[in-house]
């Protein structure tokens, strides 16, 4: 427990989450966290055009989390998570518009 109160009372901990560096990934975990909720949701309300942007606004994000000086992981974590829950609501997208109207 002293540890914990050692590490929450650091001038870099309080830096840290003070920064745009933490507090940016943080506002930006709304998204996939929508997309895994939408998962639940009939397949015909999803946007083919916007669910593209977001796959390749989240691959080229986590390129840049892994790029930028320092690392930032969560940044990478959120996007990655993103990226997952587009690609399965790409998949349910095409299946739902695609294959499921040839049958």
């Amino acid at each position: 427990m002293n540890r914990l109160k050692k590490l929450f009372s650091s001038k870099e901990t309080r830096e840290y989450l003070m920064s745009t560096h933490f507090w940016g990934p943080v506002a930006n975990w709304g998204i996939p966290v929508a997309a895994i909720i939408d998962t639940q949701r009939d397949p015909r309300y999803i946007s083919g055009k916007m669910t593209f942007a977001l796959c390749l606004y989240s691959a080229m994000f986590m390129r840049f989390a892994l790029k930028v000086q320092p690392r930032n992981l969560l940044l990478f974590a959120c996007h990655f998570v993103n990226e997952g829950a587009q690609l399965t609501q790409g998949f349910r997208f095409i299946k739902y518009h695609l294959l499921d109207k040839t049958e």
